[in-house]
């Protein structure tokens, strides 16, 4: 049984009442490295989408693309930041194929 994003997500509660402690610090520190700082928190999101598009999580992908528009990012960032994504996993791949070729 597949359950939908939507459905996960409401399992975090579950989640976090049995380790509360370990919730509660992860959400503290989710908050703290998310706000505002030396990097806006609308390009701190746009970094959490090109992570999560090399990661390839679906559910940080959700989070971080509604939180991205809601701190001001436009359609054209967010599709720059897919190909921002897409040409460091291409080098990445080039640059490991060092590791094969004699």
């Amino acid at each position: 049984m597949h359950l939908s994003i939507k459905e996960l997500f409401s399992k975090l509660g579950s989640l976090g009442k049995k380790s509360p402690k370990s919730m509660e610090a992860f959400q503290q520190f989710d908050k703290v490295a998310m706000e505002d700082g030396a990097i806006p928190a609308k390009y701190k999101e746009l970094i959490a989408l090109g992570v999560a598009l090399t990661t390839q999580c679906v559910y940080c992908l959700e989070i971080h693309k509604e939180k991205a528009k809601k701190a001001g990012a436009t359609q054209e960032e967010i599709a720059e930041v897919t190909f921002v994504a897409a040409a460091l996993r291409a080098g990445a791949a080039v640059t490991h194929g060092t590791h094969i070729i004699d």
